[in-house]
């Protein structure tokens, strides 16, 4: 009896089977999810790194608009007659840029004075992947000398996109650098 019923479905089988894929093949029912999830995950990723992008972007015309805006206080002499000190200049940085920044750990204030501006030192302060806060000084000069302000800020980066990475600094970081120069006002 079961010789007589393998035999049976082996032979309709052939029959049956072909018809059975057929079928299967015009079926659509879930061919839009599947196809969603091959394409979602790219997708998201590059909707994410797009917008990090943008941030990043932002963030960074934040810092130089904070940079010419606070400079101008060393410019028309007004840090040096209220006789503010880098902390308190850094308070007037941190003023301008509230809400995207973490002001008190993250960002820090390069102020330099120079004889010419051919003798400004241009070089990155960053070693080994680390910013080297060591040599920031506070020197906002007086009239009519060559000042720099830097601002430096140290982003997080969270989307890296086909290691196309945003960051420049270890763990994850890129190294934001908003930077004026000018010569101070002959103020009195």
């Amino acid at each position: 009896m079961l010789a007589n019923v393998k035999t049976v479905l082996m032979k309709n089988a052939r029959r049956y089977f072909p018809r059975t894929m057929r079928r299967l093949l015009r079926e659509q029912d879930g061919a839009a999810a599947i196809e969603f999830s091959l394409v979602a995950l790219p997708f998201l990723g590059l909707v994410f790194a797009i917008m990090e992008t943008a941030i990043v972007f932002f963030a960074g015309q934040t810092l130089e608009a904070a940079v010419a805006d606070s400079s101008r206080l060393i410019m028309t002499g007004q840090a040096q007659t209220q006789s503010l000190s880098q902390s308190t200049f850094k308070n007037q940085v941190c003023s301008r840029i509230f809400g995207l920044f973490d002001c008190t750990n993250g960002v820090s204030v390069d102020v330099k004075t120079y004889t010419s501006f051919a003798s400004v030192n241009v070089t990155s302060p960053v070693t080994n992947g680390q910013l080297d806060t060591a040599g920031f000084t506070y020197q906002p000069g007086g009239p009519g000398d060559i000042v720099v302000v830097r601002l430096y800020y140290q982003w997080p980066v969270y989307v890296s996109l086909l290691g196309l990475n945003l960051n420049d600094l270890t763990g994850n970081k890129r190294l934001l650098v908003a930077t004026a120069a000018f010569r101070n006002e002959p103020y009195q």
